[in-house]
C-alpha cells in the first residue's frame, strides 16, 4: 500500500516475514502480541489479514498451534492423567457430568406441601381476627414490612 501521485511516494511497507508470522500464530499469539514482535500496530496485523496469502499463513499457523496442544493433551491422557481424559471427553465427544439432587423431608420423609388458604370466603372481622391470632403467633411480631408491629385493637 503506497500514496501519493508520483513514484515511490508515501510510506513504505513493513516486510513482515511470513514463515515467522506462521510459527507465531502456532503458538496462538493475539494481534497485539504479534504487531509488538514484528514492530507495527495491531492495525496494521487486522489490515494485513485482509490480504488471502496473510490470512492463510496465520490460519494455517492458529491451525498447527491447536493441533500441537491436542497432541500435547493426548499425551497426557496416554500417561494415565484422568482430570484429561474427563477434559478430552467433554470437549471432544460432548460428554457431562449428571448431579442427581434428591430433595427430602425432615428425616428423609417426604416434603410436606403447604396449601394457601382461600381468605376471600372471610369476612372483615374473621380476618381482622385471623391478624390478630397470627400477630400473636410470630416469633419477632413485627409486620411484613420490617416495622414493629403494635397490638391491634
Amino acid at each position: 500500500m503506497t500514496g501519493g501521485s508520483r513514484e515511490r511516494a508515501g510510506r513504505k511497507p513493513v516486510k513482515i516475514d511470513l514463515a515467522e508470522l506462521e510459527k507465531l500464530c502456532s503458538l496462538q499469539c493475539s494481534d497485539e502480541e504479534l504487531a509488538a514482535w514484528f514492530g507495527v500496530s495491531a492495525k496494521t496485523i487486522a489490515n494485513r489479514r485482509k490480504q488471502p496469502k496473510f490470512s492463510e499463513v496465520m490460519e494455517r499457523g492458529k491451525a498447527k498451534g491447536r493441533i500441537s496442544v491436542r497432541r500435547a493433551q493426548m499425551k497426557l491422557l496416554e500417561s494415565g492423567n484422568a482430570t484429561m481424559g474427563v477434559w478430552l471427553g467433554k470437549q471432544l465427544l460432548a460428554q457431562r457430568d449428571v448431579v442427581t439432587a434428591e430433595h427430602t423431608g425432615l428425616a428423609g420423609g417426604p416434603i410436606q406441601v403447604v396449601h394457601k388458604p382461600d381468605l376471600t370466603q372471610l369476612s372483615d372481622e374473621e380476618l381482622c381476627h385471623l391478624r390478630e391470632i397470627a400477630f400473636k403467633a410470630s416469633p419477632d411480631r413485627r409486620d411484613r414490612s420490617g416495622i414493629r408491629a403494635q397490638k391491634l385493637a
